[in-house]
């Protein structure tokens, strides 16, 4: 069946359906659900029983590519400065010299067991060189697991920091093969270039897009929400058009705007939560459709073979050698090592030589293809057992709630405290947002002139009101008098 403008949105709607009931019961059997995605998306596709012909890699890339920025915009927002900072290091080693050597040590087997140039093994290395964010973060938060000792702050840092550095060394070898009179080290300026202008537009665009969020008045709380999509766009296009990383950018822009205080924030995050696992479905269905499973098939066995190096071999000896000069327990090394997951972002990646028109752009494609699915197959299904053999889970009585779960999910406080604001008050004439309150207090009502008013972040305070705050403890209403004296 071919896609037309008539059957495209029941087609979709009837696939996204079948994707939610289905995954909603994968985990009794213990498989990802990203997994089951990708095959409802084969079993539509024309070599299944759907008939559905998709094979235009460009709308593929386009799709993954708007997908991506919700993935990883939605990862940095739910990403805790405080519990990131101790671990910044090694995930910045892990996202940055861990995807190199996996890359070069990956690449060189490839090079020696297949007819590939020494470029066109890099090239493929690189691209499942990065593990997967959309795969690691919904594996690991559908599992519910809890992990000891910021582990998993150092698991989610590093798969969503660690694309841009895949996505460089693709572009980068992808020129190479096409260019093969080029020199390997030309491709370093492009790197510097991609990773610095990345970075320093994230932060940049992070504080602009906050001032933005919290200075504009919208008079509808739901624009809010379109409002950081909007930016989040701003952010990766105009990053990558100035020849920075926009990946590198969008999550860099959302881990700052993730950890300020935002009007409307639990809204802007419960939306892009939504929107994450939409993307996810909608990603690894497009990916199941542009594959053809007949044409997978003449390659599992030179697949199974490189997917088992990438994962007993090259991702271990890549996460030992970055972590070679931090402090760590060698359990902790091995779980990091075995959480290399791949998943749709290698196969995004492997439209590029498609799109390129390399001489061996679709063998490249398949075995990529057919190495996300093990990855996924086996480490994913593995992930909470491998924790308890290597004794770095948390039993569920004592798993903690992160800062953004507590935002969200309304936890409960211990107390409630009311505050007057006098008219010498700092906070008169202030609007919530900017009293810079504790994360664990709430101003959860106003009592102005004998009526209440539920506050929002944009409202002000005015002399005589009356606060009605909930917070966890005493220091935490201390430190609320001090924001608002």
């Amino acid at each position: 069946m071919n896609l037309t403008i008539e059957n495209i949105l029941l087609v979709g709607s009837l696939l996204l359906f079948v994707s939610i009931i289905v995954g909603k019961t994968s985990y009794e059997f213990g498989v990802p659900t990203l997994l089951l995605f990708l095959a409802i998306g084969m079993l539509a596709g024309s070599d299944g029983i759907g008939g559905i012909h998709f094979d235009d890699p460009k709308i593929a890339q386009f799709i993954g590519i708007v997908a991506l920025n919700f993935i990883l915009f939605s990862g940095g927002l739910d990403t805790n400065w405080k519990s990131v900072k101790p671990i910044l290091r090694e995930g910045i080693a892990l996202s940055t010299l861990g995807v190199f050597l996996t890359a070069i040590s990956l690449g060189t087997f490839v090079w020696l067991i297949t007819d590939f140039t020494i470029y066109e093994s890099m090239l493929l290395g690189s691209i499942v060189s990065s593990t997967d964010a959309a795969a690691v973060f919904s594996i690991l938060r559908s599992k519910s697991l809890a992990l000891k000792t910021n582990l998993r702050p150092t698991l989610e840092l590093e798969s969503g920091s660690n694309d841009p550095m895949a996505y460089v060394l693709t572009i980068a070898f992808l020129t190479l093969v096409i260019n093969q009179n080029q020199s390997i080290f030309s491709i370093v300026p492009l790197f510097l270039q991609q990773m610095i202008f990345g970075g320093i537009a994230g932060l940049a665009f992070g504080k602009i897009s906050k001032f933005i969020i919290n200075k504009i008045k919208l008079d509808f709380e739901g624009l809010y929400p379109a409002l950081v999509i909007a930016l989040m766009f701003i952010t990766f296009s105009a990053t990558d058009f100035f020849g920075g990383n926009g990946f590198l950018a969008i999550y860099i822009c959302a881990v700052y705007l993730g950890n300020q205080d935002l009007i409307h924030k639990k809204t802007i995050l419960k939306m892009y939560d939504g929107l994450a696992w939409l993307m996810q479905i909608v990603l690894f269905l497009t990916l199941g459709l542009l594959v053809f499973p007949s044409e997978v098939y003449p390659y599992m066995g030179i697949g199974l073979l490189i997917s088992l190096f990438l994962i007993i071999i090259a991702r271990p000896l890549s996460v030992f050698i970055s972590l070679i000069f931090f402090k760590m327990k060698l359990r902790r090394r091995f779980y990091i090592s075995w959480v290399g997951l791949r998943g749709a972002v290698p196969i995004v990646f492997a439209t590029y030589p498609l799109l390129a028109g390399i001489e061996k752009a679709n063998i490249i494609f398949n075995i990529v293809f057919f190495i996300s699915v093990t990855s996924v197959l086996i480490q994913g299904t593995t992930l909470s057992i491998v924790a308890k053999w290597l004794h770095v889970a948390l039993p569920e009585k004592v798993k903690p709630i992160s800062e953004t779960e507590k935002f969200i999910l309304d936890i409960p406080k211990s107390s409630m405290k009311e505050f007057e604001i006098l008219n010498d008050s700092f906070a008169v004439n202030r609007r919530i947002v900017d009293l810079n309150f504790p994360k664990s207090a709430f101003i959860i009502m106003i009592k102005r002139r004998g009526e209440y008013i539920r506050p929002g972040g944009s409202t002000l305070i005015e002399a005589h009101d009356t606060l009605m705050v909930i917070a966890d403890n005493q220091e935490d209403f201390l430190s609320v008098g001090n924001c608002l004296s």
